[in-house]
């Protein structure tokens, strides 16, 4: 494929990431943001390391609910193993991709395996949730894996780009969507320009490693730009190239509740789930433990934001 950047824009918001501890491992939350809640439905960013586990160490995300979203885990380097309470029990490897639709309610945790503990080891990845459109807010949960080999690679001269979600540069991934999204991971060599699909009403970028330059001005890894519907945006990387995580799609037609783990466009229905879980019925409630992993959950704790988020 031919690139042909042609019109250079500035970004219309730049997020400067903010460290969160989820339980002894730090993120870099991008989404949501005071300057931005969401990017087309992308309402959640997390970037995971790199971080590096001697032996015995890793990640222990222990059991915990989620409505009106879906979430999608991509890894550059390491392992995560996912169960949900759909039965679920699958490892993912670097370049595959994990798609859980929460739905009216799921409940999982993602564990470094125990045969990767007995050795050192390294985490690198980006997990997202993508708000669901309204009339699908309560479907049925659901859980896909795609292999490295079923995403698409758009590639050419200098430019890798493999399609985890959506649809851009006329590719379509298999994961399934319920609303207008695409998702891209863009590897750049030195000083190699790249077009952002312009056939989505919402668009951003975040650098993993290396610098871009756009318009004029250079960002550096661990940045998220967001840039204004129609704008004709042209990345060149810098000297050192660049890695990306290209994000958007259609905006959702309404505004977004956030607490915790829940998405809703309603705030009843945030306050529903906060007590189904607080009542921890995993038999007649509405939400069972993972199989395999039921020995435990994360209580919603006291110290929770009490307020609501409205993206």
């Amino acid at each position: 494929m031919s690139w042909n950047p042609t019109h250079d824009g500035t970004p219309e918001t730049l997020i400067i990431p903010r460290a969160r501890d989820i339980g002894g491992f730090e993120v870099r939350r991008a989404l949501p943001a005071p300057q931005r809640q969401m990017v087309g439905p992308f309402i959640f960013f997390d970037q995971m390391g790199p971080a590096e586990f001697i032996t015995e160490g890793g990640i222990d995300v222990r059991p915990h609910p989620h409505i009106g979203l879906g979430t999608v885990t991509y890894l550059y380097q390491g392992e995560f193993e996912h169960r949900d309470s759909l039965g679920t029990h699958q490892m993912i490897y670097p370049g595959e991709v994990n798609w859980m639709t929460a739905g009216r309610g799921v409940t999982h945790s993602e564990r470094t395996s125990a045969r990767t503990r007995r050795t050192r080891h390294s985490l690198f990845g980006v997990q997202t949730w993508i708000a669901l459109p309204e009339d699908r807010e309560d479907m049925a949960p659901d859980f896909e894996h795609h292999a490295r080999e079923a995403l698409p690679m758009i590639s050419d001269s200098g430019v890798e780009a493999r399609l985890i979600l959506g649809t851009a540069y006329r590719q379509t991934s298999p994961v399934t969507m319920q609303s207008e999204t695409f998702y891209l991971d863009v590897t750049l060599q030195p000083d190699r320009p790249w077009p952002l699909p312009d056939d989505h009403e919402d668009r951003g970028l975040y650098i993993i490693q290396g610098s871009v330059e756009i318009a004029g001005e250079t960002y550096e890894a661990g940045r998220m730009m967001i840039f204004r519907p129609g704008d004709r945006i042209s990345v060149k990387a810098g000297p050192q190239g660049a890695r990306l995580m290209a994000l958007g799609g259609a905006t959702l037609g309404e505004s977004r509740y956030i607490w915790w783990n829940f998405v809703s466009s309603s705030k009843d229905r945030i306050e529903e789930a906060k007590e189904a879980w607080k009542a921890a019925d995993w038999e007649n409630g509405p939400f069972r433990l993972p199989p395999g992993d039921e020995s435990e959950h994360i209580p919603i704790s006291l110290e929770l934001d009490r307020t609501f988020r409205r993206g």
